[in-house]
């Protein structure tokens, strides 16, 4: 069974994959797999040479962050592409992992649920007021900050509406309580 979690930003999705750890359940983490494979994919940093330049690295092989980030926030298009050569390589690795439990906090936006055939998606929410007080608490930023981030993000309750199960992380909620519903019900 593949199970997919999503959330948007401030919901406590990695708080949640660090609880699911405890039960015995490794986290696939997209972010952290698109990191690396930027860093170490041969494939995939030639895609990246041909779509942004050979400068994208360096003579040494090193991603430069910066030409990667000029080249995404030039126009729309340009992010697309890039997505459509990082996600599908990313969901490879996955498939290739043997896991079966992936975090993406941009799972449906970016189309990774459609690159790979989940069984259940579990969406991570949180009222927003929490959401916006743990990102001000974890970045250092003001509340408005923290709300246009919010913003830009597909609306929780669209998440919620494609998600198989959602789990409440509003800090008052019985969180363990939560996941082991969950858990039964994908008879793990």
């Amino acid at each position: 069974m593949k199970i997919a979690i999503t959330g948007g930003i401030g919901s406590g999705k990695s708080y949640v994959c660090r609880l699911l750890e405890q039960h015995g359940i490794k986290v696939y983490d997209c972010d952290a797999a698109a990191k690396r494979l930027m860093r170490t994919s041969p494939q995939l940093q030639h895609n990246l040479k041909q779509l942004v330049g050979d400068d994208v690295y360096s003579a040494d092989g090193q991603l430069q962050k910066r030409v990667l980030a000029d080249f995404l926030l030039a126009s729309e298009s340009n992010k697309i592409a890039v997505n459509n050569v990082v996600h599908p390589a990313v969901a490879a690795d996955f498939n290739a992992s043997g896991m079966e439990w992936l975090e993406s906090a941009i799972l449906f936006e970016s189309k990774f649920d459609q690159r790979v055939d989940f069984d259940k998606v579990v969406c991570i929410a949180a009222p927003q007021y929490v959401r916006i007080q743990r990102i001000m608490n974890r970045d250092n930023i003001s509340a408005e900050r923290a709300a246009e981030w919010i913003a830009a993000q597909m609306p929780q309750e669209e998440m919620q509406r494609r998600s198989s199960f959602v789990i409440n992380n509003d800090g008052v909620g019985d969180l363990e309580q939560q996941i082991s519903q969950v858990l039964a019900q994908c008879k793990l």
